[in-house]
């Protein structure tokens, strides 16, 4: 066990696992929900607001940080976690999924990729070099290899050559991050496997990143169209190819429901936009299933957002006041109902700890799915 980075199985039930990463900045438990901080902020939320929620770790994005304010710029300010107030863990992803899915104009080849900045048409190249030099930049404890992540339902020549360029540049990135000995000796990087729907791909991407070596395995590739039944096809056998002793995270997942299917096949940390941008369109996460507080049957309800919920909103609030505020358009609607949202989805993944714990995992999802689905 090192100061830099440790994983450690607390208790297993079936597939379902729980435990803790040790870092340097503090421990993150198991499964785990990042909440998704892009440009140096979880929207409508303070640091410290965040963290009450019961989040251990954020995630930050390389690709619009690298543009706005700067990697070069956010060392002089101090480094990302001084910048935004966040003294614990903070994972970056590598930028490649921004530059294919924002950029108007990008260019791909065996190098990396040319794009043009969506803010001001300037250009770049991000290679997995320069990825592993802005997340350095950035002071990420958890960095991201670079890889592609090709769109859902491309044909399997097009999944195969991406899968293997996406090796190749994580062997770059591994030794692009090792350069960086200072950070090195304090982060951690995690391998990304692609290979879109195939079993075949998968084992295969799963083999090169195991031989390369990481600090944790991403599932990447999914979460990009192809809906959860196929989501959880691959997952049915994704989690069992990658190392049993090292992190495994599903990148951009989910809904509620998502993260419990995926917790039983064997996953330990997410993140996902969700809870945050629907807190901002006014949908409420809850219990008994998703809450649209826009609609006319809660302009005159005095009960809470969720009565099952002890977070700050539900128990000062009530959805007439919540259906209010989002339907005027006042900034604290937005902020209110991110914050139980986030809220929600820490209390989900402290249930799913606590059941794995005990052993009653199965009985835990099957009560979830009734209720959440009612």
């Amino acid at each position: 066990m090192t100061d830099r980075f440790a994983f450690r199985l607390a208790a297993t039930d079936g597939a379902a696992r729980t435990g803790v990463i040790r870092m340097t900045r503090g421990e993150i438990r198991t499964p785990a929900f990042m909440p998704v901080g892009t440009a140096a902020t979880v929207k409508a939320m303070r640091p410290a607001e965040v963290r009450a929620t019961g989040a251990d770790i954020i995630l930050g994005n390389t690709y619009h940080l690298m543009l706005r304010p700067g990697a070069e710029r956010m060392v002089r300010l101090g480094g990302l976690h001084a910048f935004m107030g966040w003294d614990r863990p903070i994972l970056t992803d590598s930028g490649g999924y921004q530059v294919m899915s924002l950029s108007a104009l990008t260019k791909q080849s065996e190098e990396g990729v040319a794009f043009k900045s969506h803010l001001d048409g300037s250009r770049h190249l991000l290679t997995p070099e320069r990825s592993m030099e802005i997340q350095r930049l950035l002071g990420s404890d958890i960095v991201m290899a670079f890889d592609e992540c090709p769109p859902a339902g491309v044909d399997a020549k097009r999944a195969g050559a991406s899968m293997e360029r996406s090796m190749r540049w994580a062997a770059r990135s591994r030794a692009g991050f090792d350069a960086g000995e200072e950070h090195a000796a304090r982060a951690a990087l995690f391998g990304i496997q692609q290979g879109s729907l195939d079993e075949t791909l998968r084992a295969c991407s799963a083999a090169a990143l195991t031989d390369i070596g990481f600090d944790g395995y991403a599932i990447g590739g999914l979460a990009v169209g192809e809906g959860q039944e196929a989501m959880f096809g691959v997952l049915d056998f994704a989690p069992a190819q990658l190392p049993a002793d090292k992190p495994r995270y599903l990148m951009g997942v989910g809904k509620p429901d998502d993260l419990v299917g995926a917790v039983a096949r064997g996953v330990d940390m997410f993140d996902c936009v969700l809870p945050t941008r629907s807190g901002r369109n006014g949908q409420a996460f809850t219990w008994d299933g998703p809450v649209n507080i826009r609609n006319a049957k809660h302009a005159e309800d005095q009960g809470p957002l969720d009565a099952s919920c002890d977070c700050p909103v539900c128990t000062t609030w009530s959805r007439a006041y919540l259906h209010h505020l989002v339907r005027a358009g006042e900034m604290l609607g937005a902020m209110l109902m991110t914050q139980h949202n986030l809220h929600f989805y820490q209390a989900l993944m402290q249930a799913m700890r606590d059941a794995i714990a005990a052993g009653r995992f199965g009985e835990f999802q099957a009560t979830f799915a009734a209720r959440y689905r009612r």
